[in-house]
């Protein structure tokens, strides 16, 4: 049976736009579309189970409402929906581990909603083992198709952009993959944006002395780019791809080149660090400042 892709519904704007986001990818990717709401319950002497009662009413209006709006706008879904109990975190990390992929409410700068409070979100951003979607209720770009001038993709398909964040000093297969299959499945053009910047003298290291003038050094990351890409080109012949280098820091880079994109790709490497699992710089800044659907995949 192939994995659902899972979306987390809590009764807010955000859940209910993450989970028709998620209704679009799973027809996309020919799966089932699993709706998620997670509560959680501390036992009390006297009111325990008018608290649980209370909850599972209020978990099943959200996903009812959520499943009307699903069947308005994606009427060909398989849809299933499941309450699991708390913490949210950990009940949010096992259902992200039995998905294709997990679809997240965010409110960005704002913090995330509901259950998917700051801390929970981030959480399962940081410690999942599935690519992990967070979309915002309302932005631009949440739709992927292209507004009315054309901007930010490609007026051939009408959709809009799927950017793709690599490093090029570690490019991962993972992410570089998930970016040309989400690019292939809606007919979008992937930008493959890299950012780069000029090292100090004193970190300069043997080979790096003839490459200080930022326009050579700016053509040897293109060539990197451009090697990095070609095998996926040839295996996605079909998606047309633009590729960025760009001189700056990564977090500003990817924020403006998301801008207008129908989903921004970043990678998260997956490691234990004494302080707890971290999302990583570009990531952290991507789900916080940028206004389209972001995708962070976890990699090895």
């Amino acid at each position: 049976m192939l994995a659902p892709v899972m979306a987390g519904v809590d009764g807010s704007a955000e859940s209910y736009a993450a989970a028709e986001w998620a209704a679009h990818e799973a027809v996309r990717r020919d799966r089932p579309l699993r709706l998620v709401h997670a509560w959680n319950w501390h036992p009390r002497r006297q009111d325990g189970e008018i608290a649980t009662a209370a909850q599972r009413y209020l978990a099943r209006r959200s996903l009812r409402e959520a499943e009307d709006r699903i069947r308005r706008h994606c009427p060909g879904v398989r849809l299933e929906d499941e309450q699991v109990e708390g913490p949210a975190t950990g009940a949010l990390l096992k259902a992200a581990g039995q998905a294709d992929i997990l679809v997240l409410g965010s409110r960005g700068l704002s913090g995330f909603t509901g259950f998917l409070v700051g801390s929970v979100a981030l959480g399962v951003v940081a410690r999942a083992t599935r690519p992990v979607v967070l979309v915002r209720a309302a932005e631009e770009g949440t739709d992927g198709h292209l507004p009315d001038d054309g901007t930010s993709g490609s007026v051939d398909t009408g959709q809009r952009d799927v950017v793709l964040g690599i490093d090029l000093g570690d490019p991962c297969d993972e992410v570089i993959e998930f970016a040309f299959e989400a690019a292939r499945s809606r007919g979008a053009r992937l930008r493959a944006v890299h950012a780069w910047q000029q090292p100090s003298a004193i970190g300069l290291g043997p080979g790096d002395v003839a490459l200080v003038d930022p326009p050579e050094r700016a053509v040897e990351w293109r060539g990197f780019l451009d090697a990095v890409l070609e095998v996926w080109r040839e295996k996605y012949p079909e998606v047309e791809v633009v590729e960025t280098v760009t001189e700056g820091r990564p977090q500003s880079v990817l924020v403006r080149a998301a801008s207008g994109a129908g989903l921004l790709v970043v990678g998260r490497r997956i490691t234990e660090r004494p302080a707890g699992p971290r999302t990583g710089p570009v990531a952290h800044a991507a789900i916080h400042h940028v206004g389209c659907p972001v995708a962070v995949v976890p990699h090895e």
